[in-house]
């Protein structure tokens, strides 16, 4: 009997403390347990804004140096990774019979040349019958009027003196035709000359040759790069940056440059412009930057890590980060008021390194507002405020 007894009593004591832990857990763990939440004020601070993004270094000024006409590559002076100065031979295009025709073309305006020297001394020799003819015809049209010749011995002198004017304005057609033949192949001459000189690539400025992009022999067309330099001063990173954590940038902030290749050293630099087209696909802006002291042996298309330092902003009104929320399609903060949630829309402004966010409009100063919850906070929600929600 007394066995029977100890064995009720130890039921009934099992049946009570499992329902005192199913009383504590639904108490703490179900429907009707308070949500714990950590809570902070909104509070006067100063906030120094952080933009980060990746860079890729690129060149400023690239030269794509090729041939402006269709035509095979005779030789190439350079190799990759040469350093050029401005002027200096890179590659030379096969001249074909460009040689022959400048020949050529010389050899015509020589002969114009002396066409023009005959034609001075025709246009002499006329100048010199014209005023002869002239002399006569003004010397028998006085007889005749004196009777001394008869008129058709007076026509006769007229019609030698025009005949000679005409001969004259022939040699000075002639000398002029003459002049133009010589300036038609001097020009010529010119053209073929400056297609000869064409066939010579040289650097437009000074630089590194990145690529040789044809070999001796090859055939290239009109515009196609024979070889590639690029400007080694002229280094600058192309930085993206999310479009909606872009707010503050602008020509001319400090950056922070760590490439991949110095993981451990930050290159001073800044912001040098802006470009007015965005990624629409990854929804990144787009800003070049530049260092303020060129590393040496840094190699384009190297990734590197940009920090960007916004102005900052002196005793903004500002809340955590992590406050913020989505409610209704608007973003705001869960207030608490009188131990309650309540929903209040924001404006936002500056957003700090530490993760604090400037409250434009919607708060006042000393209002608590809710920054970690255990789960979806609703109006009707019960909550407990607490230090941390790790932990029991």
């Amino acid at each position: 009997m007394k066995l029977s007894f100890d064995r009720r009593t130890t039921l009934i004591t099992a049946a009570v403390v499992l329902l005192a832990i199913l009383v504590l857990f639904v108490a703490r763990s179900g429907p009707l347990a308070s949500m714990r939440v950590t809570v902070a004020p909104a509070a006067r601070a100063d906030l120094a804004p952080l933009l980060f993004g990746i860079g890729v270094v690129e060149a400023r000024h690239g030269y794509l140096v090729g041939p402006t006409t269709a035509g095979r590559v005779r030789h190439v002076a350079v190799d990759v990774g040469d350093v050029v100065k401005a002027g200096q031979l890179l590659a030379e295009m096969d001249p074909v019979d460009l040689d022959q025709r400048i020949a050529a073309t010389s050899a015509a305006a020589n002969r114009a040349k002396n066409a023009i020297d005959t034609a001075a001394a025709q246009l002499a020799d006329s100048a010199a019958r014209r005023e002869v003819a002239a002399a006569n015809a003004r010397r028998y049209e006085d007889l005749g009027r004196k009777g001394f010749v008869s008129s058709s011995v007076t026509e006769g002198k007229t019609q030698e003196m025009n005949s000679a004017m005409a001969q004259f304005a022939a040699a000075e057609a002639a000398l002029a035709g003459a002049r133009q033949d010589l300036a038609r192949l001097d020009a010529e001459r010119a053209g073929a000359q400056q297609q000869r000189g064409n066939l010579r690539l040289l650097a437009p400025a000074d630089g590194v040759v990145t690529a040789r992009d044809a070999e001796p022999g090859s055939t290239v067309v009109a515009g196609q790069a024979v070889v590639r330099l690029v400007a080694a001063d002229s280094l600058w990173l192309k930085m993206r940056l999310d479009q909606h954590r872009s707010a503050g940038l602008q020509a001319g902030l400090p950056a922070e440059i760590v490439l991949r290749s110095r993981p451990g050293q930050v290159l001073p630099g800044k912001v040098a412009r802006i470009e007015m087209l965005s990624d629409s696909v990854t929804e990144e802006r787009i800003a070049l930057v530049t260092f303020d002291t060129p590393p040496k042996d840094v190699s384009i298309g190297e990734m590197s890590e940009i920090t960007l330092h916004p102005p900052g902003v002196k005793q903004a009104l500002a809340v955590p980060g992590a406050a913020l929320r989505l409610h209704g399609g608007k973003t705001g903060v869960w207030r608490l008021a009188a131990g309650k949630p309540d929903f209040v829309p924001v404006k936002t402004g500056t957003t700090g390194a530490d993760g604090r966010v400037q409250i434009i409009d919607g708060l006042k100063e000393g209002d608590v507002v809710i920054v970690h919850s255990e789960s979806e906070l609703a109006a009707d929600s019960r909550i407990k405020v607490v230090s941390t929600l790790t932990g029991s």
